[in-house]
């Protein structure tokens, strides 16, 4: 007989502890594994810049790191991909 699992992981897979770090100042939950982009996402946070002419929202597009949407800042290092940019513990993300 096999474990399937829940939904969305593997069975037998669990993630460390959570953890947080920070968008612009708020704290966002994460748990080890997790890009930048899904737990931004699963925190409800579905867009963080904004298109330079016209002001549109942006945020996750491709989610495999091809397109530009998804920009960060992530501890002073700029135009990163949160798609694919793994969170870490205490991570100060901005979106400036």
């Amino acid at each position: 007989m096999t474990s399937h699992g829940t939904p969305g992981r593997p069975a037998g897979v669990r993630p460390g502890p959570a953890f947080e770090f920070t968008l612009d100042g708020r704290p966002v939950p994460a748990v080890p594994g997790q890009t930048i982009g899904a737990a931004l996402h699963a925190a409800g946070i579905r867009s963080w810049r904004t298109t330079r002419f016209g002001g549109r929202p942006r945020g996750l597009y491709c989610g495999i790191g091809v397109c530009f949407d998804c920009l960060v800042t992530v501890n002073a290092a700029t135009s990163l991909r949160a798609c694919v940019t793994e969170a870490r513990p205490g991570d100060e993300v901005t979106t400036a």
